[in-house]
């Protein structure tokens, strides 16, 4: 445990936020310091490994049998979501934890508590990996790298492990919504992979979201107050009058499962110009075309009210990626096979999110995803338990032995 546990660390070091405002790839330079630098570890293994202009690192570990075996791969992101600071991270290592509540930062009075967060007392005795309550930690999805390459080193440092040709894939930009964009399906040479993005042990996603991204822009006319009758517009005013006209019961507070959501992500206004910026989710691909059609008519209603005050951006992200798993389930069934191997009971449950996995199954590479052990994402709260990251790479490879088993 103490080599992931290292590379866990070293890896969450490095600053990786991703930058939705950017129109580079990848979004931020910073991300390439961590691809440099599982390029280089990998290559220090002895793996042929390569990082390419849109800080894409793919890697190949050849196989070390003559038995004919689908080429497999293992894919996470490198950059931290921008919700909350990914800079200067300092976790906060607890062995044995005693199941009581953690103090992340006794002078901000920041409490990870068990009351709040019941599914914590499962990991009662195992060693706890938080943030000091000042940053996110980076679990999502740095365990999944440092997973993958314990794995890597794992196969490389055991020559009777046998196994097929195995691809090992590294992106930017997942949190943002562009992480295989560029990504060359052909070059990187695997019939099936899994990205392991993951939450807490034992979940299993073949099915996601569908999504989409929402920019308004409206326009206001601003007149001093006291002069403002029938003249002033206040922008912010229309801006809550556009989110109040959205479903109370759509909004993420109040929905789980496959149920979709409207979800106000930032805003930023005057009386003269406010933005606003929304994420659309659903499973169902009908309900999510109902819901980008409600945001259209509730835009256009208000122009008709306010004199086309409104401006709406609508971007596709990606769509649920259950339709291309399906017709190759075996890798799910292989998947739910290698954690029961690890004694870990599998979850199998749809998505509440994104992944890679998501654009890659349109993209031609059936693509499940795995736990990598993280709870808490996106925020200073975020957690994970070191047994839960050992258990992944133990899947990781146990699914490499039932292709070379199987086939």
């Amino acid at each position: 445990m103490e080599k992931l546990l290292d590379k866990f660390l070293r890896y969450v070091a490095v600053e990786t936020t991703s930058d939705e405002n950017s129109e580079t790839q990848p979004s931020a330079a910073k991300e390439l310091d961590l691809l440099r630098l599982l390029r280089d570890e990998l290559q220090q293994m002895g793996i042929k490994a390569e990082l390419d202009e849109y800080g894409y690192v793919m890697a190949t570990i050849p196989a070390n049998t003559r038995k004919k075996i689908p080429t497999i791969g293992f894919i996470a992101h490198v950059d931290t979501a921008p919700d909350a600071s990914g800079k200067n991270i300092k976790p906060q290592i607890i062995p044995n934890w005693d199941g009581k509540d953690i103090i992340l930062n006794k002078k901000k009075n920041i409490v990870l508590r068990t009351s709040e967060f019941p599914e914590m007392l499962q990991y009662k005795g195992q060693t706890m990996i938080t943030t000091d309550g000042t940053t996110l930690l980076g679990a999502d999805d740095k365990a999944g790298v440092a997973e993958i390459m314990y794995a890597a080193q794992y196969m490389m440092e055991h020559p009777e492990f046998k196994h097929g040709e195995i691809k090992i894939g590294f992106t930017p930009d997942e949190e943002i919504g562009r992480g295989v964009v560029k990504f060359d399906v052909k070059k990187f040479g695997a019939q099936y992979a899994y990205t392991m993005d993951g939450g807490e042990i034992g979940e299993l996603e073949y099915e996601n979201f569908n999504a989409a991204g929402a920019k308004i822009h409206v326009q206001g006319s601003n007149i001093h107050p006291g002069y403002g009758k029938d003249k002033m517009v206040n922008s912010m005013l229309i801006a809550m009058e556009l989110n109040a006209m959205l479903p109370e019961e759509q909004k993420p507070r109040y929905t789980q499962d496959y149920e979709g959501f409207f979800h106000l992500t930032a805003i930023n206004g005057t009386v003269e110009e406010t933005t606003m910026s929304y994420i659309i989710r659903d499973h169902d691909r009908d309900k999510f075309e109902e819901k980008k059609a409600l945001m259209s008519s509730i835009v256009k209603f208000l122009n008709q009210k306010y004199g086309k005050v409104v401006k709406l951006e609508l971007k596709h992200q990606y769509y649920n990626m259950r339709q291309e798993v399906e017709p190759h389930f075996f890798i799910v069934e292989r998947a739910i096979k290698a954690m029961e191997m690890a004694n870990i009971k599998p979850k199998v449950q749809p998505i509440r999110g994104g992944t890679d996995g998501a654009n890659l199954s349109f993209m031609g590479l059936p693509c499940p995803n795995i736990f990598a052990g993280g709870h808490n994402f996106h925020g200073k709260l975020e957690y994970v338990p070191l047994e839960s990251m050992m258990k992944a790479s133990e899947v990781i490879l146990n699914i490499i032995t039932l292709f070379q088993v199987e086939g």
